[in-house]
């Protein structure tokens, strides 16, 4: 595919209520995209065939197209059209695979992806009743999770994602040390990565200059939490993706634009995205590689870097069991556990670390992946030359 990903900017990802959570949806999308035309300065705007936005809420500041309406918050011409994908927490990955199928395709030669979520400031809402107004409403909330579910759907589909997690990891025997052990290992590279200065693409704003959500950590103290979403559960706050406010812009285009502005950044091969039963979403990676991997002509073992969304220890640690690929390859720099999971933003900015990453180790094959709530999973192949 002659799709190639050229720049990127993001925010940092803010913590829930921190320091990123003062600012509107629709604006905090517009901040990444300002600044990826300032470090792209040959670039005419007007030249932008679409931008595309992945959101994950749409009920709140982001309602009504957020990614057009930050593409005019940006000062991009009226002309530039934008528009929202909804895969939940592959929303932004979806946009770049739709970016990539358009360039590819010819349809485009310039566009622009990526992602925006503040769970921060998502808003309650109230569902509008079946018949007459019934003595009591109830506000619902929109952060994460089900709502207004529908009653025809299984139970067993419709639990908490960290239950079924959970559930999946039990039937793995994935237990709780070994997810400790992995959100702690998140935080401490995720730390040091941060320290060695390998996020220089980074927009800080205002006093937030980093990741909010990464903490120092001992095994210690993440064991002493307890269960988040069952009694005698495995699932913890501290072995859970927070929840954080964020935004990442790409720009991407042909082989021709990206060597006109700098060089490609990496390739997009192949993307798959899979079904499966909804409570088993933690394990839908597994599939989604295996079938981009298909699709590009590779093995696991061509795969220098992996990148796997982080929601929960459970769910990488059980997509890892499936797998059975070198762990010191996966996720080196920390991972969602650490750097936070902004939904809408969460899988642009793995795709864009593992370019990063294979760029420092001079090249070769990586793939990114995520798990969809609901029941699907995501995965791209990017080569870097």
């Amino acid at each position: 595919m002659d799709a190639y990903l050229i720049n990127a900017v993001r925010t940092p990802f803010g913590k829930h209520r921190g320091g990123l959570s003062h600012i509107r949806t629709d604006d905090l999308a517009a901040l990444p995209l300002v600044e990826l035309l300032r470090r792209v300065p040959g670039l005419d705007p007007a030249r932008i065939d679409d931008v595309i936005l992945g959101d994950t809420n749409g009920a709140g500041e982001d309602n009504r197209n957020v990614a057009r309406m930050a593409a005019l918050l940006a000062g991009l011409p009226v002309t530039v059209p934008g528009v929202t994908v909804n895969r939940l927490c592959a929303s932004g990955g979806e946009a770049i695979t739709q970016a990539a199928r358009a360039i590819g395709s010819g349809d485009a030669a310039v566009m622009v992806a990526g992602g925006v979520e503040s769970m921060s400031r998502a808003p309650f809402v109230l569902a509008k009743p079946d018949k007459h107004l019934p003595p009591s409403m109830e506000l619902l909330q929109t952060q994460v999770g089900w709502r207004m579910v529908n009653p025809a759907f299984p139970a067993t589909w419709t639990r908490s994602l960290g239950a079924c997690a959970e559930s999946v990891a039990a039937e793995l025997g994935v237990g709780r040390a070994e997810q400790d052990e992995w959100a702690l290992r998140s935080h401490t590279l995720a730390a040091e990565a941060w320290d060695q200065g390998l996020h220089d693409y980074v927009l800080p704003v205002g006093d937030v200059t980093r990741d909010e959500s990464i903490r120092a950590s001992t095994l210690d103290q993440l064991g002493a939490l307890k269960p988040a979403f069952t009694r005698d559960g495995t699932v913890t706050a501290g072995n859970s993706s927070p929840i954080n406010d964020g935004a990442i812009a790409v720009l991407m285009g042909n082989r021709a634009v990206a060597d006109e502005f700098g060089g490609p950044m990496g390739q997009v091969v192949s993307s798959a995205t899979v079904g499966v039963e909804p409570d088993r979403f933690s394990v839908a990676p597994v599939p989604a590689i295996e079938k981009a991997l298909a699709k590009a002509g590779l093995s696991a073992g061509d795969i220098d870097v992996w990148e796997i969304n982080e929601a929960f220890s459970a769910m990488v640690l059980s997509c890892l069991t499936l797998l059975k690929i070198d762990r010191e390859k996966v996720n080196p720099h920390g991972g969602a556990l650490a750097i936070g999971h902004p939904l809408g933003a969460s899988a642009p900015r793995v795709i864009v670390d593992l370019c990063r990453e294979l760029r420092r180790r001079g090249g070769g094959y990586g793939v990114a992946a995520a798990c969809i709530g609901v029941g699907q999973g995501t995965a791209m192949v990017i080569k870097v030359e």
